[in-house]
Formats: structure tokens, sequence, C-alpha cells
């Protein structure tokens, strides 16, 4: 199992670790700062150096409770060897931004216009994210809203901190997954992490995040897509 440094420090941006395992361009480490590709949130990508030598990691993913970094091709580390590694930290602290804006989102929608719909997913990108709503009818004027809305949340300045409650407590609270797949995880854990943004939302996410929501910046509504019945896509992007 990997230890996994960049939930107990999202802002770390360099580690040590040893080697664990190698397979040929991948490997795993016993610990790591490097974030995998899930939840709709980007692998993280950097560095890891061995006796010198600096290799690019470029992808990152999750099998069982292990992390598979992946390196360019050719390339290989060596099992048992001390390793150093550093994270694109800019690549990083943009999708941390762009989750915790989600979250901001899901949250506006989820306690004030949850008689309308909800939302359904979300994706990051280095540039711009998505979220997707259930909503029948959507248009403009009321995006902007949500918005609007959702930019006063990180105006505030709200804290927003992480903790892990076991799995049958999360049972017990309504809407803490807002989607199927995460209701059906919940049940496989035995500790559940939560993202909570103080006295505005909170909901189970395994993604990093900034600590407070001014560092979100300025929420930009981008374009909205019909995408079928029930089905709305906002497009946006961070200032």
């Amino acid at each position: 199992m990997t230890e996994k440094l960049y939930y107990t420090d999202m802002y770390g941006t360099e580690f040590d670790a040893k080697v664990v395992s190698v397979d040929g361009n991948k490997f795993i480490l016993d610990r790591t700062l490097f974030y995998p590709t899930s939840g709709g949130q980007p692998n993280d990508t950097g560095t890891v150096n061995q006796d010198g030598t600096t290799y690019n990691v470029i992808d990152v993913y999750k099998e069982g409770d292990d992390i598979i970094h992946v390196l360019d091709p050719n390339s290989s580390l060596t099992p048992g060897a001390h390793v150093h590694g550093k994270i694109d930290w800019d690549r990083r602290y943009i999708h941390m931004r762009y989750h915790t804006a989600v979250h901001i989102i899901d949250g506006v929608v989820n306690n004030n216009y949850s008689d309308e719909g909800l939302i359904t997913g979300g994706q990051i990108y280095e540039d711009h994210a998505r979220v997707d709503f259930d909503f029948k009818e959507i248009d403009r004027e009321k995006i902007s809203k949500i918005i609007d809305e959702a930019n006063d949340i990180v105006n505030k300045g709200l804290k927003v901190f992480q903790r892990d409650i076991s799995r049958d407590e999360a049972l017990n609270i309504p809407g803490l997954a807002r989607t199927e797949p995460g209701r059906e995880l919940i049940k496989k854990l035995d500790h559940v992490r939560i993202i909570e943004i103080e006295n505005f939302d909170f909901q189970a996410d395994g993604g990093t995040h900034v600590k407070n929501t001014r560092e979100v910046g300025k929420i930009i509504m981008g374009k909205i897509e019909n995408k079928g019945k029930g089905h709305k896509r906002l497009n946006f992007s961070l200032e």
C-alpha cells in the first residue's frame, strides 16, 4: 500500500521515498505526493531523482491500494532505491482551485436549487472545468445567478478542510455522496474522507483542495451545452 502524502499535505511539493517495485517504466513508491487521476481530477506530473539522475513522471494512476507512477518511455528506476520526488506545483494548484470551485457550485445548487435538479458529475482540466446538471430546463440567466452566488462564497473567504468519518456515519448523512457511483463507493470503505467548506457545504471526496475559498479566484461562466433530456452542461474558467 502506498502512503498517500497528498492527503496529509495538499500543499507539499517535494518528498523522499523508497522504490517498492518496478515494471518497465512504471513504478510504485512506499509514499508519494503524486496525485493519481481520480474523481474527475487529473493526475499530477513532475520528476523523481535517483542518484543524481532526474526522470519525468508523465502519468499517475491507482491500482488497488497502490499508486502507479509512469516515467517517459525507456526510463526505469532501481527497486529498493531511494528517490526524491517533486510535483509540478502550478499544475497541482490549478487543479485544487478548480476542484474547490466545483464543490462551491455544487453546494450552491444543492442548497438553493435542489427542487429543480442537482449536479451529477464534473471534470477538471488545466484551463477550465465542467459540471453536469440534471435540470429539466435551464437557461443562461439561471446559470449566471448560480455563478454569482458561487462567487459570493469565494469572496467570503471560507475555510476548506478535510476530516474522516466512519462508513456507518457516512451512510446516515443524506446527500453526502451526490452521485450513484459515489454512494456505492462509500459502502465499500471503512472510513470516508469529507471535504467541508465552513458553514456551507460538505461531501465525500477524494481530491485535493485549497484551504480557503478566496484562493479559487473569480469563477467565469463559459459555454452552456444541452446534452439531452435532463442533462445540461456548464463549462467555466477561473480568473
